[in-house]
């Protein structure tokens, strides 16, 4: 069964710090660009960052470049987002999964544009005072 699950959000004051985790089954997720996505209610989706198979090439939108980071251990086959200097607007549920294209190891430059193959539930982050 095909099945991406992410954990790490919570409830947290502006400042701090969350590390998001993305993990898949029933499939190789260390053969995919995989990329992070965040929504909240009302809204579409907002690419946040993607990350190569190999972990060699990266992007993140302009919102959050400086505070967020994106990586994975493909050895342990998990993708990563690590969220610093967290603002209330950051508030939001956050999805990942495999980058929809047909080169499925690169994320492309349009890769927020083209969105998730797939993804899991989401796991909510909440930043207020």
């Amino acid at each position: 069964q095909v099945q991406l699950v992410e954990s790490g959000g919570g409830s947290v004051q502006p400042g701090e710090s969350l590390r998001l985790s993305c993990e898949a089954s029933g499939f190789h997720l260390d053969k995919f660009a995989v990329g992070w996505f965040r929504q909240v209610p009302g809204k579409g989706p907002e690419g946040i960052s993607c990350i190569s198979a190999t972990g060699g090439t990266t992007y993140t939108t302009d919102s959050v470049k400086g505070r967020f980071a994106i990586s994975r251990d493909n050895a342990k086959k998990i993708v990563y987002l690590q969220m610093n200097s967290l603002k209330p607007d950051d508030t939001a549920d956050y999805f990942c999964g495999p980058i929809r294209s047909e080169n499925i190891a690169s994320c492309g430059s349009d890769w927020s544009e083209r969105g998730l193959e797939l993804k899991g539930q989401g796991t909510p982050v909440t930043v207020s005072a």
